[in-house]
């Protein structure tokens, strides 16, 4: 299998998880960020991390951000 179709699947199989219990992600860098509510959930096996917020019934994703990324600069510039 392809680096890209791995990354791919990882990155899916990742929401499983959270999305059968959303409050397992950490609040913090959403505590860092000054963002209440922002959860991130690490992919396995590379390094990357999803963004969400828990709503009732749903996740609602932010985003996906590499581990190399400055996501404080990333998520306090964000609109």
């Amino acid at each position: 299998m392809a680096l890209g179709e791995r990354v791919f699947d990882a990155a899916l199989a990742a929401l499983e998880p959270i999305e059968r219990m959303p409050s397992m992600g950490s609040p913090r860098l959403g505590q860092l960020c000054d963002v209440p509510g922002l959860r991130s959930w690490r992919v396995t096996e590379f390094p990357m991390q999803w963004l969400y917020f828990e709503a009732a019934d749903h996740l609602d994703v932010v985003r996906l951000l590499g581990d190399r990324e400055d996501m404080l600069a990333i998520l306090k510039n964000d609109d």
